[in-house]
């Protein structure tokens, strides 16, 4: 029965006409958003063998860029630094050639509608083909839900749950997912770069759901 209730999206994939796949990862402060996506990029550079990209906004949060640049030395990948809309629109088209270019935003809090508002000039300004809510499940469930409401004019289609790993209950997946009207696409189990990740599977979240609850 919870298996039937969970909407999975599979996982990403590259386009099939050659041209880059823009992935954005969105979400509040704290949720994890920059290991997630060096997760991400750590697979498909180092395991799918793809050409990747990789973009920050995230020059808010001290010590992030240095973050996220850390990783992409390890693998061994371009990072691109932002700080208009402009200047991600000019980062994507030079990353043009390559597979999949994934977009690191800074957190925003659901309650300040002028920064949610700045990081639609952004999204709006490339249109990226995929825009994932990143959402931690040791999260208080109220601010889930509100976050997975604010987020959601941004066009989120996708949510990646984090730190499974650590969570108590994890029943407000369903109700976010619900909220938010999108699918599950990853979900993580712990801090290890690049494993800890999982493409979302409704029968293995479902075990690992029940588990939670007992």
């Amino acid at each position: 029965i919870v298996e039937r209730t969970i909407e999975t999206s599979g996982p990403i994939s590259c386009n099939v006409n050659g041209t880059a796949r823009t992935v954005a990862l969105i979400g509040p402060t704290g949720v994890g958003k920059t290991t997630t996506i060096a997760k991400l990029a750590a697979n498909f550079k180092l395991k799918q063998n793809k050409k990747v990209g990789l973009i920050t906004m995230d020059t808010y949060r001290i010590g992030a860029v240095d973050q996220l640049r850390m990783y992409a030395e390890i693998i061994d990948v371009e990072l691109k630094v932002v700080l208009t809309p402009e200047e991600l629109q000019v980062a994507v088209d030079e990353f043009s050639d390559m597979d999949i270019i994934f977009i690191d935003t800074a957190g925003r809090s659901p309650q300040d509608d002028v920064k949610i508002k700045e990081l639609q000039t952004f999204l709006d300004k490339i249109n990226p083909d995929e825009v994932h809510l990143v959402l931690s499940t040791i999260g208080n469930q109220a601010n889930m839900l509100r976050a997975a409401e604010r987020f959601g004019v941004l066009g989120v289609e996708r949510v990646i749950f984090t730190k499974l790993d650590e969570a108590i209950s994890c029943g407000i997946v369903f109700s976010v997912l619900k909220k938010v009207g999108a699918s599950l696409s990853y979900i993580t189990t712990g801090q290890a770069v690049p494993d800890d990740i999982e493409v979302g599977n409704s029968r293995m979240l479902a075990q690992k759901l029940v588990m939670c609850q007992n």
